[in-house]
């Protein structure tokens, strides 16, 4: 699933509300807030792409999400490791550790991350 910018960042919104109503969902962006219209605009391709489900309340919709975040952004990440450091998982990892500007103690967390998939993964 391929989101846009703007349908990312509503996601966003909802995965960190869990459900919404279409009026929590627009109080929660910052200004300058979008139209209603392009809300619901939104709401809609998101839910034909199969990222969110709704419950119906009368007239209101309750929207929660059918894709958990880490799965989407899991997604994400690897095609772009696919697309941009030649489906190499090592030039993403010295890509990032280099260009990112890590200071020392994020470095010795993602140090002891590694180490821990490593020891994880040993027989």
């Amino acid at each position: 699933m391929n989101l846009s910018n703007a349908e990312e960042q509503l996601m966003n919104l909802i995965w960190e509300k869990g459900k919404a109503f279409m009026k929590d969902i627009l109080e929660s962006y910052p200004e300058p807030k979008p139209a209603n219209t392009t809300v619901a605009t939104l709401l809609k391709r998101l839910q034909e792409k199969g990222a969110i489900g709704f419950e119906l309340y009368g007239n209101s919709r309750e929207y929660f999400p059918l894709v958990e975040k880490s799965d989407y952004f899991s997604k994400k990440v690897n095609v772009m490791i696919k697309d941009f450091f030649n489906d190499s998982p090592a030039q993403f990892a010295s890509f990032f550790a280099k260009e990112t500007a890590l200071n020392t103690h994020e470095l010795e967390a993602l140090k002891n991350i590694i180490e821990e998939q490593l020891k994880s993964q040993k027989p």
